[in-house]
């Protein structure tokens, strides 16, 4: 039942906002104010969404990573080097988001 709601929701969520979001008229969209104030919000989303799941991946990584060394102590080393290989990854992709969002605030 959870699951049936969830999908739902995320199939008629995009719907409701979007209406609101095409409900302007076309002289208030064409403002130099307006398309700046969505950059602001659009770089803070995208930071958030990117920090959050960073966050996650790489406590996913880590969590898979020590429950892998505590099933097979002999393993550390061969698990050590992929995992900080895997947390490098996963922070570049947060910092490419921040770029991004940089860029949308000084354009």
């Amino acid at each position: 039942m959870k699951k049936a709601m969830l999908r739902f929701l995320s199939f008629v969520a995009p719907l409701l906002v979007s209406a609101t979001a095409l409900a302007q008229d076309a002289s208030s969209a064409t403002n130099e104010l307006d398309v700046k104030m969505i950059a602001y919000l659009a770089a803070g989303f995208g930071i958030a969404v990117a920090a959050f799941g960073g966050a996650l991946g790489q406590a996913r990584t880590a969590a898979a990573a020590l429950e892998g060394i505590a099933r097979n102590p002999n393993a550390a080393d061969k698990v050590f080097t992929p995992m900080i290989l895997g947390l490098a990854l996963i922070e570049s992709l947060v910092i490419y988001a921040l770029v991004i969002a940089i860029m949308l605030v000084m354009k």
